[in-house]
């Protein structure tokens, strides 16, 4: 676990689980389009893929995939949100855990980080074939251990696995007065880890990236 506070705890103070679903509720009901992370996703890889859903929050993106045919764990720090998941998909893998801090041992039990069971000796962990980052996870991550974070998800992919993240660049698109990350930083940390940018969308849903401020990057690992 990492040292210092995340922003989404700062912004939230970890009790937003039931508001947070409720909110996705309505929109749902209101005949919003709820699903637009998952079916990107369901572009980059096939049924079947195995996919981490970082910082996965109430579960609303793995919940989503699992129905089409995926194997998905989530991970997130936030136990008023991981609570609302294990509820509605008890039958799916969560763990409670820190990016920037990701055991792939504990991912595949759902075991805590630091678990004996993933200990020397242990089976090695299964690689995933995509990690998705949506819902502004990079940005509200603790300062300063967002380049570690990235590190930790790029090692958790197989060769030539991919990473899906979306995130705000101003104040219009998060919960905060100004941007805490950049797509030059990103995109380094990125790189650093060993994965190169492939493309990069506006929205969701697939519309080409015009310098707006919201982006979907996809970087992809060297196969």
């Amino acid at each position: 676990m990492g040292e210092s506070t995340s922003r989404w705890a700062e912004i939230t103070g970890g009790n937003a689980g039931e508001r947070y679903a409720a909110r996705f509720a309505e929109l749902a009901a209101s005949g919003a389009d709820v699903h637009g992370e998952a079916r990107l996703c369901a572009t980059l890889a096939p049924p079947g893929a195995r996919v981490l859903d970082a910082g996965c929050g109430t579960g609303r993106v793995a919940i989503r995939l699992a129905e089409l045919g995926y194997e998905c764990v989530g991970v997130d720090m936030d136990e008023s949100m991981l609570a609302v998941a294990r509820s509605r998909a008890p039958g799916l893998v969560w763990v409670t855990g820190d990016l920037s801090a990701l055991d792939a041992g504990a991912l595949d039990a759902g075991a805590p980080a630091g678990d004996p069971a993933h200990g020397p000796g242990a089976a090695p962990a299964r690689p995933f074939d995509l990690v998705v980052a949506a819902g502004n996870v990079i940005p509200l991550l603790a300062p300063g251990s967002e380049a570690e974070a990235v590190r930790r998800l790029a090692a958790v992919l197989r060769p030539g696995g991919t990473l899906v993240a979306g995130f705000g660049l101003d104040a219009e698109h998060l919960p905060m007065a100004s941007a805490t990350v950049g797509l030059a930083e990103y995109d380094a940390w990125c790189a650093a880890a060993g994965l190169v940018l492939e493309r990069r969308l506006a929205t969701w849903d697939g519309d080409p990236y015009d310098g707006g401020g919201y982006a979907v990057s996809v970087h992809r690992g060297r196969g």
